[in-house]
């Protein structure tokens, strides 16, 4: 292993929940105004993974007005402060594009189930 990967590993976040695409998340993420800090919570539709590491990524979307939001966030970025999942999504894909184009109750992703 190189002095990169080593280096990547000791600031990667352990404790992260498990989620992925179609998951509805809430987000807490710190924001910088000037010299303030305060937390602003996105709450959403996650529609894309991507693991790669420290590099990792997650997208969330959101209907804000009308208007679809998306977001992405660094997983392991100290900015992210806590990442909340609210309902966990029964999809069958990897990425949830087409939710871009749909709209209103077609825009609904099914509950997963526990028993």
């Amino acid at each position: 292993m190189n002095i990169v990967d080593e280096i990547g590993n000791e600031q990667m976040k352990t404790d992260l929940p498990v989620f992925k695409a179609g998951d509805t998340l809430r987000v807490h993420a710190k924001i910088v105004e000037g010299d303030k800090q305060r937390i602003q919570v996105f709450q959403g539709v996650c529609i894309k993974r991507v693991n790669r590491g420290i590099g990792s990524t997650f997208t969330v979307r959101k209907i804000s007005g009308g208007i679809g939001v998306e977001r992405i966030f660094p997983l392991h970025s100290p900015l992210v402060d806590k990442i909340e999942v609210l309902m966990v999504g029964r999809v069958r894909r990897a990425k949830l594009y087409y939710l871009r184009q749909l709209q209103g109750k077609s825009a609904r992703i099914r509950e997963k189930r526990q028993y």
